[in-house]
């Protein structure tokens, strides 16, 4: 038996080490040097002793739990499990969760306790907030790209950038300046759309969501135009790109056993993870330099609207002048704003190309909700012009849009670790060190929770018997977290994708390129479309 699990181990990793030539082959960044391979081949050992080791520990405990000391949660496979299923990942733990709703995959390094049960939902991020956090295993594979900012850290920490962010999102200044931004991008894309359309040319609009939500985030924090839509900001660009795949490095660390070693030695996804965060800090740290001079200089009148609008500027005024600590909160706010609506967005408009009813209807609903003035011929107009007041009218967009959240949530899954030990609702036993995530995606799709249609885009699901929007039990339609780490950006998202949407879909009708295409998404930290979401753009 012993034999049998170090050979099964040592396939997995040969399958994980031929998944990462894989991955990475274009930008060949994975070397396979004589040193290498002799440190792998002996973390391989090391690796199928830990497990070895973890296995027996894990029937000990099991047999304990018969005498009723603990009882744990059933075992739905290992981590292993997680590395062939990856590019399928969120299928695979949704299939897990049908069948139990809350599980354990082995880890020779962890448990780790993957739940869809809303009440264990609600004990994690609610009711026993304090015992579950960002802990050591989360920072430590964030820290690089995040630092110190708000969604690596925990305690002192995290409850002062949370007081303080949370004020900051709550003023009408941001808010005004955030709309006046979101209106004259998505001004800037229907530019590019209409020339599209014009040529019936295909475009893909989630890379141009990504830009544009890019550009959005960007001016709100920095107070800088990036212009990663039209590329006229060369240094722009490269920050883009280096962010994006930093992103994506980042997420990878979660799966590969060896990013430590490969760190240590600057070679493959972490020698270009470093490069790239060493761009993205050298465009930060300049804006922050250049903001901070603008504002020291003794004729700088602080009292003028414009010194004030934007993020950096807000917390120049209130924090001080530490680059570190301004570098880590901004760009904290930067892969909150940036990715996950583009996502949403680019999911949304999926949804409308599969469900054209849904898409003329929303339409429609837009028409009626926008006054006479704003209601103008002119794309440009009504992008400017388009109010708080007519966007609150458009309840079955806002349905619309949570639908779409519902069954493609920004955020798949959000792990937390156990800081002691403890018992979920349902009876079962965490220990200390314990990985614990809830899995959106997952839970998105249960007809346990949804009821029979719940695999079906349905935005009524959403509406009360006078059309008007009926929000869900957060714990149950978890897109936006809940209890205190609840996501402070969410009216904020909100607002862009509605404005974003209503202009779009007044002016705009949206079709598949390839209807009999798959469409799917690729697994990172956000749920994006693989390759892209590729339309064909027509004028209204």
């Amino acid at each position: 038996a012993l034999g049998g699990t170090l050979y099964s181990h040592d396939v997995y990793i040969i399958k994980y080490l031929h998944y990462e030539l894989n991955m990475h082959k274009d930008t060949a960044i994975f070397s396979m040097d004589i040193l290498q391979s002799s440190i792998i081949s002996i973390t391989s050992t090391i690796l199928s002793l830990l497990l070895c080791g973890f296995i027996v520990h894990l029937l000990t405990k099991k047999l304990l739990g018969k005498h009723g000391e603990k009882r744990y949660h059933p075992i739905g496979g290992t981590i292993f499990n997680q590395l062939i299923n990856f590019n399928r990942l969120h299928h695979y733990m949704t299939d897990l969760a049908a069948k139990y709703k809350t599980y354990r995959l082995i880890s020779p390094f962890r448990n780790e306790i993957y739940t869809s049960d809303p009440a264990n939902v609600e004990y994690i991020l609610k009711t026993n907030f304090d015992n579950y956090g960002k802990g050591w295993y989360n920072y430590g594979n964030l820290k690089d790209l995040l630092g110190d900012g708000i969604f690596t850290v925990d305690g002192d920490k995290w409850r002062g950038q949370r007081k303080l962010s949370s004020h900051e999102f709550s003023t009408r200044v941001l808010r005004d300046f955030s709309s006046v931004v979101f209106r004259k991008n998505v001004a800037k894309l229907s530019h590019i759309l209409s020339e599209a359309a014009n040529s019936n040319k295909t475009i893909d609009i989630q890379d141009l969501f990504m830009k544009a939500t890019l550009d959005s985030i960007f001016r709100v924090a920095f107070g800088v135009e990036l212009d990663s839509m039209c590329g006229s900001y060369e240094e722009g660009k490269k920050f883009s790109d280096a962010f994006d795949n930093a992103s994506a490095m980042i997420l990878w660390r979660y799966v590969d056993v060896f990013w430590k070693i490969k760190r240590a030695l600057n070679i493959g996804s972490e020698a270009k993870l470093k490069d790239d965060i060493r761009t993205v800090d050298a465009l930060v740290y300049k804006l922050i330099q250049r903001k901070t001079e603008q504002m020291s200089k003794p004729e700088a009148d602080l009292s003028l609207q414009w010194k004030k609008e934007d993020i950096l500027s807000r917390f120049l005024q209130i924090t001080g002048t530490d680059p570190k600590y301004l570098r880590d909160i901004i760009l904290n706010f930067i892969i909150a704003g940036k990715d996950t609506t583009a996502a949403t967005l680019s999911w949304f408009i999926y949804v409308l190309c599969k469900y054209p009813h849904v898409q003329e209807k929303i339409a429609q609903g837009i028409k009626e909700a926008a006054t006479e003035k704003e209601n103008a011929t002119d794309i440009m107009d009504f992008a400017a012009n388009v109010s708080e007041e007519a966007l609150e009218k458009m309840q079955y967009l806002h349905a619309a849009l949570t639908e779409t959240l519902r069954l493609y949530p920004a955020v798949p899954v959000d792990a937390k670790i156990c800081f002691s030990d403890d018992t979920l609702p349902d009876g079962f036993s965490v220990n200390k060190g314990d990985m614990v995530s809830y899995l959106p995606y997952a839970m998105g799709r249960l007809k346990t929770i949804w009821g029979d249609d719940a695999e079906e885009y349905k935005p009524e699901r959403w509406l009360d018997g006078g059309g008007s929007f009926r929000p869900e039990n957060p714990f149950k339609f978890t897109a936006f977290q809940a209890g205190p780490r609840i996501c402070l950006g969410k009216e904020f998202a909100y607002r862009q994708m509605k404005i974003f949407s209503a202009v779009l879909l007044r002016y705009f009708v949206f079709k598949l390129s390839d209807d009999k295409k798959t469409v799917n998404y690729r697994t990172m930290i956000n749920l994006h479309i693989g390759g892209g979401l590729h339309v064909r753009v027509f004028h209204r």
